[in-house]
Order: C-alpha cells, then sequence, then structure tokens
C-alpha cells in the first residue's frame, strides 16, 4: 500500500483512533549525499539530493494500526 505523503493543505489521519500529530512512517529512499571528511575523518554530510521515496507504511503512535492513514483537510487550508 502506498500512503501519499502531507501536502500545505492535507495532513494525516488515523482511520482508527483519530490520531493526527504521531506516526511512524518506514520509507525507502536513493539518495546522493557529498560528504566532507575532516582531517581527523568524521564525515559529515554537506549536501543531499533526494532522487525517489517510496513510503512503505505508516503505522499509528497511539493505536499501532499499521497503514490506517487518510489525507484530511488541513484547518484554514482553504482560506
Amino acid at each position: 500500500m502506498t500512503v501519499p505523503l502531507p501536502t500545505a493543505e492535507t495532513r494525516w489521519r488515523c482511520t482508527l483512533c483519530g490520531n493526527l500529530t504521531r506516526f511512524d512512517v518506514t520509507r525507502s529512499s536513493k539518495v546522493v549525499e557529498y560528504v566532507h571528511l575532516d582531517l581527523a575523518g568524521e564525515p559529515k554530510v554537506e549536501e543531499r539530493d533526494v532522487l525517489s521515496e517510496t513510503i512503505e507504511s505508516v503505522r499509528c503512535r497511539w493505536c499501532n494500526a499499521v497503514d490506517q492513514v487518510e489525507l484530511v483537510d488541513r484547518p484554514g487550508a482553504g482560506s
């Protein structure tokens, strides 16, 4: 099941318990990173370009429901 990302006009809502704020998201992504190592060898990612990203599942933190998320309108998004 592919779960769509929230937008500026929408947000996630758990269909079982009504949660709007806490979710565990499992995602796969393919990225290109520019990594800068200092002289001691410590890496720091200075640039990150996301080539593709897929949300595999969304779990509600309140009721543990998996993939029971819907998109609903954000309050005031239409005004």
